[in-house]
């Protein structure tokens, strides 16, 4: 491994965290449950992807894999305002 490939993989990983919150589209998921055992911190991204809601939880750490692992594509990145929430 050299170091460049260090580098880009940090930079991809910085990347996916600027990019927001996950987003299900419920209307593609099948309830496998893949998000859900790929998640390091054991979010039931299942439960919410079922609902066809984001994943709002501050545990959440935008690290992509349940994103990645998803065979059918539900999830993908949203990029979030929150500047234009909090003038709401």
């Amino acid at each position: 491994m050299s170091f460049l490939h260090i580098f880009k993989k940090s930079a991809k990983k910085r990347a996916t965290l600027a990019q927001g919150q996950v987003v299900p589209d419920s209307s593609r998921c099948v309830q496998c449950g893949i998000c859900t055992y790929n998640c390091p911190i054991e979010i039931d991204v299942r439960a919410y992807a079922w609902r066809g809601e984001a994943i709002h939880r501050s545990e959440c750490l935008t690290c992509g894999e349940c994103v990645a692992r998803c065979p059918r594509g539900v999830l993908r990145f949203e990029r979030t305002d929150l500047f234009r929430a909090a003038a709401k």
